[in-house]
């Protein structure tokens, strides 16, 4: 792994129907330069928290990996809280939105949105 801008990998999976959501938003925005980043953060109850947005940029050490067409990104400090970590998306009654289910994360708290 090279610590040149986007040349480094993750072990980040993100599942089809993840990324199929992610083409279908970025399509209503009308943008195609975004990528997902994925992040942990300090925070939450169990003490770090789960960072998922769209970013246009590329940061010295980021981590890159594309699925179908959707360049997921992950920094140098988060890549090793994530790898292993799947992004899926769930539409059903009960939940509607990204998951992460990670092998990493030794405690959640009730909600699973922070872990540690």
């Amino acid at each position: 792994m090279s610590d040149s801008i986007g040349t480094a990998t993750h072990e980040v999976l993100l599942t089809d129907g993840a990324a199929a959501k992610v083409k279908s938003l970025l399509e209503q925005e009308g943008r195609d330069d975004l990528r997902l980043r994925v992040a942990v953060q300090p925070g939450g109850c169990s003490g770090l928290i789960y960072q998922l947005y769209f970013d246009d940029r590329l940061l010295d050490g980021d981590a890159l990996r594309d699925f179908d067409g959707v360049e997921v990104v992950v920094d140098r400090m988060s890549v090793p809280y994530l790898n292993g970590a799947t992004i899926d998306f769930a539409d059903s009654i009960e939940r509607q939105g990204f998951t992460i289910d990670n092998p990493n994360a030794a405690n959640t708290c009730a909600c699973g949105d922070s872990f540690h």
